[in-house]
């Protein structure tokens, strides 16, 4: 869902060092740029081994920062720059980098960049295993995260060394994820823990049939990736194979047992609440419990009914002869299911009836005993998965439109409306 999101009016500062992951860099200005952000860069010298400025300058269409163009008639300059910007983005930085950063060394313009800007600067490590690994490295990024600099963690994988170990750059999906939240965070659901199922419940009837329904999974996806760059601590539980979204906790399930197992222990966890990091002007040097209610978003399409005994092995259609009746027994209700106590609860709900549609709404809300139902008519079959979505959010006072648009502006919308409900 990641593909969908939209960055228009933000501006992003790109610092790019020396290391051989800084190919990596101009797929992450891309995808800034794609999503309608202003993006600029600052390199430094080293960078400019292995990637040229005019590189960047076609990718952003705006000049680059580096020893060779800095100027104080306009912004292009380590002070005018940063304050640019919205956020601070150093993918990749190198150990050199980050040691010198961790002690305020100012000696290249990129550094000074650093050390100049007032915003949230995201690092993205990229260094052989022992580079990083170095219990200096380690000192110095553990001292970084205790002042506003989030660290994207490297990736384990074969290195330009042609060792396998942790030290390539986070990929670039990753770190503009990473990036999101620092971009739409928001007091109300920053360090808020919401659960969200998705996709439509799959039943065994044996080990290759089973039965499902249409549905996609892209709206769960799209609230996840809205919930993620709203600062919310994510836990998804799908029957699909996650696509583009943020890296939150995923949990895979198949059938309606298992989502409503794995929704329950969820909710558990969530009561909770969160742990959050000291920063380096706080008080304390341990953690704090955050606690604010949760809320689940059922998503899910969860099927009615399931096979009363499903086979082991495959059925044999000689076996099966030219009629077959498959017998079903009712799922378990998962959100009759669920204890909901102290926790805000939005349903979904597909209509093909437009004229009853808001009735069956109605009733669902007191039937399922939720705050909010989503209510999503659909014209048939070939609705689902759609890139775009209207719903209705009802509740028992009032029902808020909210109008067609890409899923993931459906998806903040509705976080900015179900605050208020």
């Amino acid at each position: 869902m990641l593909e969908q999101v939209r960055l228009d009016g933000k501006k992003i500062l790109v610092g790019v060092t020396g290391s051989i992951a800084a190919y990596r860099a101009c797929d992450l200005v891309r995808l800034y740029v794609k999503a309608g952000a202003d993006v600029r860069v600052v390199m430094s010298e080293a960078a400019k081994r292995f990637v040229t400025p005019l590189t960047f300058e076609a990718l952003t269409n705006s000049r680059v920062l580096h020893e060779n163009t800095e100027e104080w008639s306009s912004d292009l300059n380590h002070i005018g720059i940063g304050e640019w910007a919205d956020i601070f983005v150093i993918a990749p930085a190198t150990a050199n980098t980050i040691n010198k950063m961790s002690n305020a060394i100012a000696d290249n313009l990129l550094l000074q960049t650093a050390l100049a800007y007032g915003g949230t600067t995201v690092l993205c490590p990229a260094a052989n295993t022992r580079m990083l690994e170095h219990p200096v490295t380690e000192g110095s990024l553990k001292l970084l995260k205790l002042h506003r600099i989030e660290v994207v963690e490297p990736q384990t994988k074969l290195l330009a060394c042609n060792s396998v170990g942790r030290g390539a750059m986070a990929e670039p999906e990753t770190i503009f994820s990473v990036s999101l939240k620092h971009l739409f965070e928001e007091d109300y659901w920053k360090n808020r823990r919401v659960v969200v199922t998705g996709g439509g419940t799959v039943e065994k009837i044996d080990e290759v049939r089973y039965i499902s329904n249409f549905s996609s999974g892209k709206m769960a996806e799209a609230m996840v990736t809205a919930l993620y760059a709203k600062g919310a601590d994510v836990c998804y539980i799908t029957t699909k194979k996650p696509g583009s979204i943020p890296p939150v906790h995923v949990i895979k399930v198949q059938s309606a047992e298992e989502m409503l197992k794995y929704t329950r222990d969820a909710l558990r966890v969530a009561k909770k609440g969160v742990l959050t990091k000291p920063s380096f002007h706080s008080e304390s040097a341990h953690p704090e419990l955050v606690q604010k209610s949760p809320w689940l978003f059922m998503a899910a399409a969860v099927s009615d009914y399931r096979p009363a005994h499903p086979q082991a092995g495959k059925l044999k259609k000689a076996a099966l002869g030219k009629e077959w009746s498959l017998q079903l027994v009712e799922n378990q209700d998962i959100l009759q299911s669920l204890d909901r106590s102290g926790i805000k609860t939005v349903a979904f709900k597909a209509e093909l009836d437009k004229e009853r549609a808001l009735e069956n709404a109605k009733r669902a809300l007191q039937e399922k005993r939720v705050d909010i139902v989503a209510l999503n008519v659909l014209k048939d079959s070939s609705s689902f998965g759609s890139e775009t979505n209207a719903v209705t959010l009802v509740t028992p006072e009032k029902e808020v439109e909210i109008p067609q648009a890409s899923k993931f502006e459906v998806a903040l919308s509705m976080l900015e409306a179900v605050k208020a409900l």
